[in-house]
């Protein structure tokens, strides 16, 4: 089973950053897209952005772009998510996961991935 851990959350003014680690079982690394969620209170679990093992293509939903970057780093197992000009709205429960599909959008917004880290906190807020 693929294992994975988020790092990096806190809390952060409006307009500020943070960077989001997921260190990824060694195993998985070249086979599987990556891709970060988010959860607010109240509200539905959304994708966020992803990337994929195979040709490090990148996707991200319309809320985000401009703002998050994704990325990866082979040499640590280790995918991050660059978050800058952070809003409130972006407050919420980060989790990265897994999968064996190709990142697309339609995966990121409505296939489910199959592995899950336990997730870390953002908060927003002055």
């Amino acid at each position: 089973q693929v294992q994975l851990v988020e790092s990096g959350g806190g809390l952060v003014q409006p307009g500020g950053s943070l960077r989001l680690s997921c260190v990824v079982s060694e195993f998985a690394w070249d086979y599987y897209a990556i891709g970060w969620f988010r959860q607010a209170p109240g509200k539905e679990r959304e994708g966020v952005s992803c990337i994929s093992s195979s040709d490090g293509s990148t996707v991200y939903v319309d809320f985000v772009k401009g703002r998050f970057t994704i990325s990866r780093d082979d040499a640590k197992n280790t995918v991050y998510l660059q978050m800058n000009s952070l809003k409130p709205e972006d407050t919420a429960v980060y989790y990265c996961a897994a999968t064996g599909r190709k990142c697309t959008i339609e995966v990121l917004t409505t296939r489910p991935w199959g592995s899950w880290g336990q997730g870390t906190q953002v908060t927003v807020s002055s």
